[in-house]
């Protein structure tokens, strides 16, 4: 994998860790409401009533819904309509590790290498 690609593996992974893509998300919320808001009154007008929390879009609902979750410590809201599921894993009491039997080790040679059968050049070869 490239570096370039990594590295936005990588911050994209630390987006999410730190709950930042929620900021992303609210970001783009407000600045679809403040278009929207713009086209029928003034700019000052518009932003009043973009930031205002009396008055909330359904992306910022449910972007402060995900905050107060991730701010509790509980799991993540469901979707309207799913259902939890459990799972349930088997695991064993311990792990026991032992080494391939001795029979599949490869033998020691104590043997000596062969010696070489010429001498190395002289003068060593320059780069």
């Amino acid at each position: 994998m490239s570096r370039k690609g990594s590295l936005i593996l990588t911050l994209t992974a630390w987006l999410f860790a730190t709950g930042s893509h929620w900021d992303i998300v609210q970001t783009f919320a407000w600045g679809k409401m403040f278009a929207t808001y713009s086209q029928s009154m003034s700019f000052t007008d518009a932003a009043k009533l973009t930031f205002t929390a009396d008055n909330l879009c359904d992306v910022c609902e449910v972007v402060s819904k995900a905050k107060q979750h991730r701010e509790s410590g509980e799991s993540s809201p469901a979707p309207a309509g799913t259902q939890k599921i459990l799972l349930a894993l088997n695991l064993p009491n311990s792990i026991i590790l032992r080494p391939p039997p001795l029979e599949r080790w490869p033998e020691r040679q104590d043997q000596a290498p062969a010696p070489r059968s010429q001498a190395p050049p002289l003068p060593p070869p320059r780069a």
